[in-house]
């Protein structure tokens, strides 16, 4: 009796791990945005920025010269000066020497840094409050700010809230119509709601109620957003014309954007009644007027660096949340 011999095992080979075919690495098998631009593409996107930021500079520059060029050289150039070898500060001194202008400019100063806190007091009250799921209305609420973001009441019915409550001619109606802002309350609450609630705990832990956890725990962790929204809020209130144009009726309370609308948007000329009555020769027209748009424009160029220091640190601070 003959046995079968088992069929014997036909081994495939194998490559072993890691010495097969690889892929090749080169330029060719990146995705076209992680591929190292050319040196034509790099020279594109310098040459578009450069012109961007001349379109930005040169009209600025040519305010700023105008400004400070004395009467002959604006007289030669029949308006703009884009450089000037004899500066002068006579239209600053014109601008500023107590006439409208510096009246305008102190009523926008005060309406924006008491608008600007009453903002941020509200905002974050508010916000904080629709951060607490716990809150008393919480949902209505958030709904009818959500709301306000949706639709605009519209000019009229603002104008005539604002005659009822008897707030026109007065500072008030350039405040608090706009004192609080639905999108910045979002915005805020968002950020209020990424706050670990293991904090909130452990300070209820040790007696804490929400208005010391909301002074010495979440706003030292907020101010990052902070920041923004109070930068937000100030350079709104800074130029804001339009409500002042509808509920100011004396020029005497005009803020400095309705005085630059004015004199220079709408090349209104200016006096020596609106300026200061000691002045006898005043400096061309168009100088004046670049005097004004600088002074404007300067406060916020000012501010905005030192704001987006904070803006670092308050990055820095929130972002240690555990």
């Amino acid at each position: 009796m003959t046995s079968r011999s088992a069929p014997t095992a036909v081994s495939v080979a194998r490559p072993a791990a890691g010495t097969g075919p690889r892929p090749r690495s080169g330029r060719s098998q990146r995705p076209v945005w992680m591929g190292e631009p050319s040196k034509l593409g790099v020279g594109a996107r310098g040459l578009v920025l450069g012109l961007g930021c001349l379109a930005v500079l040169v009209p600025f520059w040519a305010v700023l010269m105008t400004s400070i060029a004395s009467p002959e050289e604006v007289n030669r150039a029949g308006g703009f000066v884009l450089w000037t070898n004899e500066p002068t500060l006579d239209s600053y001194r014109a601008v500023l020497s107590g006439g409208i202008v510096t009246r305008a400019l102190l009523v926008s100063a005060g309406i924006t840094v008491v608008g600007t806190a009453l903002s941020l007091v509200s905002t974050i009250a508010l916000a904080y409050a629709l951060s607490r799921p716990d809150s008393l209305l919480q949902k209505p609420i958030l709904l009818m700010t959500v709301f306000t973001l949706l639709f605009n009441p519209g000019i009229i019915p603002m104008y005539l809230t604002v005659k009822q409550l008897g707030l026109l001619d007065s500072y008030l109606a350039l405040i608090l119509p706009v004192l609080v802002n639905a999108f910045n309350v979002i915005v805020m609450r968002a950020f209020f709601q990424g706050i670990p609630g293991e904090l909130r705990e452990s300070a209820y832990i040790d007696g804490a109620g929400e208005m010391r956890i909301l002074l010495r725990i979440v706003l030292p962790l907020s101010k990052a957003v902070v920041s923004v929204i109070g930068l937000f809020y100030a350079v709104a209130y800074w130029n804001a014309f339009f409500s002042a144009m509808l509920y100011l009726q004396s020029s005497e309370k005009w803020p400095l954007q309705l005085v630059l609308r004015t004199y220079v948007v709408n090349n209104t000329p200016i006096g020596s009644d609106q300026l200061s009555s000691n002045l006898e020769n005043l400096p061309p027209q168009i100088s004046v007027q670049m005097a004004i748009l600088v002074i404007s424009v300067l406060p916020v160029l000012f501010i905005y660096p030192f704001i987006q220091k904070h803006f670092a640190k308050g990055l820095m601070v929130g972002a240690v949340k555990g």
